[in-house]
């Protein structure tokens, strides 16, 4: 802050001189000698006269007479210029304290309505404070950062970047300060400068998707899904991108992927976590758009009803806040079920419909295959994967027929 003090007094001292040194330049005045004058003076008037005698002799006309007196009237004030300069020569000095006077009030009003000083000093103050804010940010040490904290923090970094060159951690740090400023063109930015010296970066790849799908367009939403697509390539468990993968489903109204992504992001919370609920309601809201965009006509679409039911030596087996899977797959087909039902409070016996609605794969639909094996399974937890010691049944091979079909399942062993 000092330098830029320092500076402006520079340029001041530097105005005032070109300001002031014109006014203090001493002028060259030529000395006249006043006999001098007064014989020129007579010179004119003898002139005249005898002007006007040849004008009053006939010898010169009345135009040519004019102009010769004009003419000399002319020569005279020229002669006698040197001494109207000596009376008009005087003390400079008030001259050049007015242009000092005038160039520090304009300058002044000037810069009172054009300058940033506020401005320039909050920036070295965001430069001083860098760490500070860093530890307070990243480390989550003290208060948390205010609004205008972040801004300054947002500042102090593009400042480091901008006279210490790309680093890819300080780019994305600026990212996500700028998204907590809402300032989505710069963390866009941000993140594209540190997705190019990072591309494979979970971090990276899942703050810049995020960005993107709040700016919403068609094209960012694409790219958005491609980066959350190369998350999952290499960690097909990361939360954080199945959550935005299913969060772009929904946009789309892709319901079947949107709650296929929903659920694996369900499977993964404990029920006491606080988005449990939530989650669970939107899987409800999204089978419900599922059956609206069903078919109504029975012919149009395959359907499946499994009657399940439970061995009665296996009652006491049931583990507490069991979950239910019921699935197709076909005979000859994909492992991957065709059709799934998660049930968390279920009584036996009971009725599950399968169908096209329940498909975890838009390409993988029941009503594709004629015949499918069903399985009931009682899990401990969310995952459709078998483990030791949760209860299974299997059903007899079924033929799907257009509507709706019947069969049974019972679950009678001990895995």
């Amino acid at each position: 802050m000092t330098e830029m003090w320092v500076m402006f007094a520079l340029l001041s001292v530097l105005a005032v001189l070109f300001v002031v040194t014109p006014f203090l330049r001493r002028e060259r005045v030529q000395r006249v000698d006043h006999d001098a004058n007064a014989e020129r003076i007579a010179i004119y008037e003898q002139r005249c006269k005898e002007l006007d005698d040849e004008l009053s002799q006939g010898r010169m006309d009345t135009l040519v007479h004019y102009e010769a007196v004009l003419e000399m009237k002319r020569r005279l004030l020229n002669e006698l210029a040197p001494e109207q300069a000596l009376t008009s020569r005087g003390d400079n000095r008030i001259f050049a304290l007015t242009g000092v006077a005038f160039l520090l009030a304009v300058s002044a009003v000037f810069y009172h309505w054009t300058g940033n000083s506020k401005q320039v000093e909050s920036w070295y103050q965001a430069i001083e404070k860098l760490p500070e804010y860093g530890e307070r940010a990243v480390m989550q040490k003290g208060e948390p950062l205010s609004a205008n904290e972040l801004q300054a923090f947002a500042l102090g970094l593009r400042t480091k970047l901008a006279a210490e060159g790309d680093d890819a951690v300080a780019w994305m740090l600026l990212g996500r300060v700028a998204m907590s400023i809402n300032d989505y063109e710069m963390a866009m930015q941000a993140f594209e400068k540190a997705l190019q010296m990072t591309p494979d970066s979970p971090n990276v790849l899942i703050n810049y998707s995020q960005v993107l799908l709040i700016e919403g367009s068609e094209g960012n939403i694409n790219r958005a899904a491609r980066m959350l697509s190369k998350v999952l390539q290499h960690d097909p468990g990361n939360i954080d991108a199945i959550s935005l993968l299913a969060l772009i489903a929904y946009e789309r109204k892709d319901w079947l992927e949107a709650k296929t992504a929903f659920e694996v992001l369900l499977a993964s919370l404990g029920q006491d976590d606080p988005r449990y609920a939530m989650i669970t309601e939107r899987i409800k809201e999204i089978e419900g758009h599922i059956a609206s965009t069903q078919p109504k006509s029975a012919e149009a679409s395959k359907q499946l009803v499994v009657q399940v039911t439970l061995a009665p030596e296996l009652v006491k087996e049931v583990p507490e806040n069991a979950v239910l899977f019921v699935f197709a797959k076909a005979v000859n087909g994909p492992k991957m079920p065709l059709a799934v039902a998660k049930l968390h409070e279920f009584k036996f016996p009971l009725s599950v419909t399968l169908d096209d609605g329940l498909a975890m794969m838009p390409e993988l639909k029941l009503s594709q295959y004629q015949q499918v094996m069903v399985t009931a399974r009682i899990s401990k937890d969310e995952s459709v994967a078998l483990q030791a010691g949760e209860l299974e049944g299997e059903g007899a091979q079924v033929t799907l027929q257009a509507g709706k079909n019947v069969t049974e399942v019972t679950i009678s062993r001990v895995y």
